[in-house]
C-alpha cells in the first residue's frame, strides 16, 4: 500500500539550552545554547510519522540552504518535489528544560509549482493525506483537480490554506481551525463542516478531550487516554497521519473511519506521552 503526503514542508530547528540567570540589561532569560535538532516539520513530519505502509512525499522545496537542509532531513524518504520560488519556510523554537520560550518564523508562502511528476504520484498512490501548511500548494487547480479524482483522500486543513476538495472521506481540523472555519463548537462543528465541504466525515480534534467524528448522522465523541502534555507540537500531524495510514490498510465502510480516529487519537496520545515533536529528533548538531 502506498500512501501519498501531498502538502507544504517545513524546517524545524529546536535551539535547546538551560536559562540559569536573567540578563543584566532586560528582564529576560540568558539562554546557554547546548544543542541544535532539526528535523522535517509539516507535510514532512507527517510523512515520517505515517508507519507501516510506503510513503512518498509529494511538496515543493526551496533551491536555497535551508531547503539543503530540509532535504537532508528527509533522509531516504521517496521525495518528489518541485521546485518553490518563495524561501524555505523555517520555525525555530528556542527551547529550555522542556518548554518553549519563543518561535522564530521565517521563510515565504506561494510561488510553489506543481510538476508532472508530482501529479503523477498522487494519481498512483492507493491513497492521499493533505497536510496543507497554507503556504499555497493546495491552491493549485491542476493538483486540485487530481485530488478530486482520487479514490480515498485523508485532508488536514490550515485556516491559510485552501477547502478541502469535494468527496474528501475524512477532514481533519482541530478545534480552533473548526471554529474559524464555521464559527461552532467541536459538536457542532464537524456536521457543519462535513456540508460546507461536502465530505464524508470531519473528524475535528479537541485536544487532550480527544475527537468529534461526523459520519452523517451526529457527533460521535473519541476520548483520548490521559497524558502528561508538555508541547502539544506536532499532535495533529501525527492524528491525521495514523488516521490515513488506518485508512488506506482497510476499507470505506462507516465503521472503519470511526476505527481510523480512533487509532488517530490513541497515537497522537502516544506520541505527546513520549515528547511530541521536540521528541522526534531526525538531525542534532552540538554546539562548542
Amino acid at each position: 500500500m502506498n500512501l501519498a503526503v501531498v502538502g507544504d514542508t517545513l524546517l524545524d530547528v529546536d535551539l535547546v539550552g538551560t536559562a540559569t540567570r536573567l540578563c543584566p540589561d532586560a528582564p529576560v532569560p540568558v539562554v546557554d545554547l547546548a544543542s541544535e535538532h532539526v528535523r522535517p516539520g509539516g507535510a514532512g513530519l507527517a510523512a515520517l510519522l505515517a508507519a507501516d505502509v510506503d510513503v512518498t512525499l509529494v511538496t515543493a522545496i526551496a533551491d536555497d540552504a535551508d531547503g539543503d537542509r530540509l532535504r537532508k532531513a528527509l533522509g531516504g524518504m521517496t521525495v518528489v518535489a518541485g521546485p518553490s520560488w518563495a524561501a524555505t519556510p523555517v520555525k525555530t523554537r528556542l527551547r529550555c528544560d522542556g518548554q518553549s520560550l519563543a518561535r522564530i518564523d521565517r521563510g515565504g508562502r506561494g510561488d510553489l509549482v506543481v510538476t508532472d511528476e508530482m501529479l503523477d504520484a498522487v494519481v498512483s498512490a492507493d491513497a492521499v493525506l493533505v497536510s496543507d501548511y497554507g503556504r499555497g500548494l493546495t491552491k493549485n487547480e491542476r493538483l486540485r483537480s487530481v485530488l478530486e479524482s482520487a479514490e480515498l483522500v485523508v485532508w488536514d486543513p490550515h485556516p491559510r490554506g485552501s477547502s478541502p476538495v469535494a468527496g474528501v472521506r475524512v477532514v481533519t481540523p482541530n478545534a480552533a481551525e473548526a471554529a474559524a472555519a464555521c464559527g461552532a463548537r467541536p459538536e457542532e462543528a464537524a456536521g457543519i463542516l462535513r456540508t460546507m465541504w461536502l465530505a464524508e466525515a470531519v473528524a475535528v480534534t479537541t485536544g487532550s478531550a480527544g475527537a468529534v467524528l461526523d459520519l452523517g448522522h451526529g457527533p460521535i465523541t473519541v476520548a483520548a487516554p490521559v497524558t502528561q502534555v508538555v508541547d502539544p507540537c506536532g499532535a495533529g500531524d501525527c492524528f491525521a497521519a495514523a488516521v490515513a495510514v488506518r485508512m488506506v490498510r482497510g476499507d470505506s465502510e462507516p465503521d472503519t473511519v470511526l476505527e481510523a480516529v480512533r487509532a488517530g487519537v490513541d497515537a497522537a496520545s502516544r506520541f505527546l506521552a513520549n515528547g511530541g515533536a521536540a521528541g522526534f529528533v531526525v538531525l542534532e548538531g552540538e554546539n562548542a
